[in-house]
């Protein structure tokens, strides 16, 4: 436990990513460096079998290092954290003042952290928010989303124009708000770079852990805004995203856990009406990606991505 009172807790959640975690932590000790927070790092590995924890330990020392003995998924890796910086009842008192939650295959750039920070405190009831996500080539990724609705699960199997697809339609912001380099409302961040402050936490209680994997941070910033306070996108904080580094490692098991917790959030914070209609949409969407994967895989791939489209048209049944 940490002896004096931090403005900043940087939670990272890492599961076989030992390179790109060791340029994550790079640049985030950079970052601090650059800024004027007083901030501490918590890596939470979640069973690593790629020397991920040797290599914390033996060139980050100064982080906090918390490991499990098998994967508990995301949102129980960000709460063991969180226990840790003192949250998770209604009487406990936090560490930090703010908590980042940042994901392994990610790097700070510049003054991004304190940029972050700045857009919390000195904005009333802003309880959250997301950097401006960029791909590694400098292209522009989309950081900010509406919550779901049932045209956005469509999109996931029907193809569309682009211009559809990047369109609030399909639960985007428009890239003016983000070229215009002032934060704007939003309804959620992409998780893998959320700030929020103690209070927000705090209030809303620690994550669900009936997510595995995915939309945890839906979730999450659902109970945020119905708690009433506000989210929003910070563009002048610019943080480079790989994208799915720990997932594409088990691919076809991950497009399980992703419309399982989809499901779970539909049943949560949406009505029977949306919920009739968003499984009968999955089954039939499933349908639809079988008929593709038949066109264009063979083999082993084949099978297990057709008993992925089974197995996730199974739980929309119910």
């Amino acid at each position: 436990m940490v002896a004096s009172r931090l403005d900043l807790a940087i939670v990272i959640v890492s599961y076989n990513t030992r390179d790109m975690l060791r340029s994550c932590l790079r640049s985030v000790y950079a970052g601090l460096e650059q800024s004027p927070l007083k901030g501490r790092v918590w890596v939470v590995d979640n069973a690593s079998s790629d020397s991920s924890q040797d290599m914390v330990r033996a060139e980050f020392p100064q982080a906090y290092l918390l490991v499990f003995d098998q994967n508990r998924g995301f949102a129980a890796a960000n709460n063991a954290a969180l226990r840790e910086l003192g949250f998770g009842t209604s009487a406990s008192q936090s560490i930090a003042d703010l908590v980042l939650f940042l994901n392994p295959d990610t790097e700070v750039r510049g003054s991004s952290l304190a940029t972050m920070a700045a857009a919390l405190q000195t904005t009333g009831r802003v309880g959250v928010v997301g950097a401006s996500l960029v791909y590694p080539d400098g292209r522009f990724q989309h950081s900010a989303f509406h919550f779901p609705t049932l045209w956005q699960i469509w999109f996931d199997f029907v193809s569309w124009p682009s211009r559809l697809i990047e369109s609030p339609i399909n639960g985007r912001y428009p890239r003016a708000l983000y070229q215009a380099g002032q934060p704007f409302a939003i309804d959620h961040p992409l998780g893998a770079a959320i700030m929020a402050r103690a209070d927000v936490i705090r209030q809303v209680g620690l994550m669900d852990e009936g997510f595995f994997m995915y939309a945890e941070e839906i979730d999450w910033c659902m109970r945020v805004r119905k708690a009433g306070w506000n989210i929003y996108c910070v563009p002048g904080a610019q943080i480079v995203h790989h994208a799915g580094a720990s997932t594409r490692q088990i691919r076809d098991e991950m497009f399980i856990a992703l419309w399982r917790s989809r499901l779970r959030l539909f049943h949560k914070h949406y009505g029977p009406v949306f919920n009739l209609a968003a499984r009968r949409m999955v089954q039939l969407g499933m349908r639809i990606e079988a008929r593709r994967a038949r066109r264009s895989q063979s083999g082993q791939d084949l099978e297990r991505r057709l008993a992925a489209y089974r197995e996730v048209a199974k739980l929309a049944g119910g």
